[in-house]
Protein backbone atom coordinates (compact mmCIF):
# COMPACT_ATOMS: atom_id res chain seq x y z
CA UNK A 1 0.00 0.00 0.00
CA UNK A 2 0.97 3.61 -0.52
CA UNK A 3 0.12 6.46 1.81
CA UNK A 4 0.42 10.23 1.68
CA UNK A 5 1.04 11.98 5.00
CA UNK A 6 0.14 15.65 4.87
CA UNK A 7 2.29 17.55 7.31
CA UNK A 8 1.98 20.88 9.08
CA UNK A 9 4.41 23.09 7.15
CA UNK A 10 5.31 25.31 10.11
CA UNK A 11 6.61 22.31 12.10
CA UNK A 12 9.28 21.58 9.42
CA UNK A 13 9.03 17.81 9.94
CA UNK A 14 10.00 16.58 6.48
CA UNK A 15 13.63 17.77 6.83
CA UNK A 16 13.73 16.01 10.24
CA UNK A 17 12.53 12.78 8.60
CA UNK A 18 15.13 13.06 5.84
CA UNK A 19 17.95 13.76 8.33
CA UNK A 20 16.99 10.81 10.53
CA UNK A 21 16.13 13.04 13.50
CA UNK A 22 12.44 12.01 13.22
CA UNK A 23 12.08 8.24 12.80
CA UNK A 24 8.46 7.85 13.89
CA UNK A 25 5.48 9.53 12.26
CA UNK A 26 2.64 9.70 14.77
CA UNK A 27 -1.04 10.33 14.26
CA UNK A 28 -3.32 11.18 17.20
CA UNK A 29 -7.08 11.05 16.74
CA UNK A 30 -10.38 11.24 18.58
CA UNK A 31 -11.85 8.57 16.26
CA UNK A 32 -10.37 5.71 14.23
CA UNK A 33 -9.20 7.28 10.97
CA UNK A 34 -6.82 6.38 8.20
CA UNK A 35 -4.25 4.94 8.53
CA UNK A 36 -5.75 3.01 11.50
CA UNK A 37 -5.65 -0.71 10.56
CA UNK A 38 -4.63 0.30 7.01
CA UNK A 39 -0.85 0.52 7.30
CA UNK A 40 1.72 -2.26 7.64
CA UNK A 41 5.44 -2.94 7.54
CA UNK A 42 6.94 -2.43 4.07
CA UNK A 43 4.23 0.05 2.98
CA UNK A 44 5.50 3.33 1.49
CA UNK A 45 4.62 6.69 3.05
CA UNK A 46 4.99 9.78 0.88
CA UNK A 47 5.29 13.13 2.65
CA UNK A 48 4.05 16.57 1.67
CA UNK A 49 3.59 19.79 3.55
CA UNK A 50 0.05 21.18 3.35
CA UNK A 51 -0.37 23.19 0.16
CA UNK A 52 2.91 21.89 -1.28
CA UNK A 53 3.88 18.98 -3.55
CA UNK A 54 5.07 15.58 -2.33
CA UNK A 55 8.83 15.80 -1.71
CA UNK A 56 9.90 12.68 0.22
CA UNK A 57 9.06 9.12 1.08
CA UNK A 58 10.04 6.44 3.58
CA UNK A 59 9.37 2.76 4.09
CA UNK A 60 7.33 1.57 7.08
CA UNK A 61 9.42 -0.59 9.40
CA UNK A 62 6.62 -1.34 11.87
CA UNK A 63 3.41 0.10 13.25
CA UNK A 64 2.10 0.35 16.81
CA UNK A 65 -1.49 1.34 17.61
CA UNK A 66 -2.85 2.39 20.99
CA UNK A 67 -6.47 3.06 21.86
CA UNK A 68 -8.34 4.38 24.87
CA UNK A 69 -5.08 4.72 26.78
CA UNK A 70 -4.92 6.07 30.31
CA UNK A 71 -3.06 9.23 31.30
CA UNK A 72 -0.21 7.07 32.63
CA UNK A 73 -0.07 5.01 29.43
CA UNK A 74 0.08 8.24 27.41
CA UNK A 75 2.96 9.48 29.53
CA UNK A 76 4.75 6.16 28.96
CA UNK A 77 4.24 6.38 25.17
CA UNK A 78 5.56 9.95 25.12
CA UNK A 79 8.54 9.13 27.32
CA UNK A 80 9.49 6.07 25.28
CA UNK A 81 8.89 7.46 21.77
CA UNK A 82 8.71 11.27 22.08
CA UNK A 83 12.26 11.93 20.89
CA UNK A 84 11.84 9.71 17.81
CA UNK A 85 8.49 11.42 17.07
CA UNK A 86 10.37 14.73 17.34
CA UNK A 87 8.08 16.43 19.83
CA UNK A 88 9.53 19.74 20.99
CA UNK A 89 8.92 18.94 24.67
CA UNK A 90 7.14 16.25 26.71
CA UNK A 91 4.85 18.84 28.32
CA UNK A 92 3.74 20.29 24.98
CA UNK A 93 3.24 16.80 23.58
CA UNK A 94 1.16 15.72 26.57
CA UNK A 95 -1.07 18.81 26.35
CA UNK A 96 -1.60 18.22 22.63
CA UNK A 97 -2.26 14.45 22.90
CA UNK A 98 -4.11 14.23 26.18
CA UNK A 99 -7.64 14.49 24.75
CA UNK A 100 -7.05 12.03 21.93
CA UNK A 101 -8.19 8.39 22.13
CA UNK A 102 -6.19 6.77 19.34
CA UNK A 103 -2.47 6.86 18.62
CA UNK A 104 -0.68 5.36 15.63
CA UNK A 105 3.11 5.20 15.65
CA UNK A 106 4.65 4.55 12.24
CA UNK A 107 8.33 3.62 12.41
CA UNK A 108 10.15 4.85 9.32
CA UNK A 109 13.25 3.59 7.53
CA UNK A 110 15.18 4.56 4.39
CA UNK A 111 13.79 8.09 3.97
CA UNK A 112 14.52 9.65 0.60
CA UNK A 113 14.06 13.05 -0.97
CA UNK A 114 12.34 12.84 -4.38
CA UNK A 115 11.59 15.24 -7.23
CA UNK A 116 8.45 17.14 -6.18
CA UNK A 117 5.11 16.08 -7.65
CA UNK A 118 1.53 17.20 -7.15
CA UNK A 119 -1.37 14.94 -6.13
CA UNK A 120 -5.10 15.14 -6.72
CA UNK A 121 -6.94 14.83 -3.39
CA UNK A 122 -10.39 14.83 -5.03
CA UNK A 123 -12.65 12.43 -3.19
CA UNK A 124 -10.50 12.30 -0.04
CA UNK A 125 -11.85 15.45 1.61
CA UNK A 126 -10.43 18.96 1.77
CA UNK A 127 -9.00 18.65 5.26
CA UNK A 128 -7.75 15.07 5.12
CA UNK A 129 -4.28 14.66 6.60
CA UNK A 130 -3.68 11.07 5.47
CA UNK A 131 -4.49 9.31 2.21
CA UNK A 132 -4.22 5.54 1.67
CA UNK A 133 -4.33 3.92 -1.76
CA UNK A 134 -2.97 0.86 -3.57
CA UNK A 135 -0.60 2.90 -5.72
CA UNK A 136 0.46 6.56 -5.64
CA UNK A 137 -0.03 6.74 -9.41
CA UNK A 138 -3.81 6.76 -8.78
CA UNK A 139 -3.65 10.31 -7.40
CA UNK A 140 -0.96 11.79 -9.63
CA UNK A 141 -2.67 14.18 -12.09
Amino acid sequence: MHHVAIMNKKWKLIPKILSGQKTIESRWYMTKRSPWNKISANDTVYFKDAGEPVTAYAIVEKVLQFENYSEQELKTILKKYGKQISFSSPETAFDWCENKKYCILIFLKDPKSIPPFEIDKTGFGNACAWITMKNISHIKP
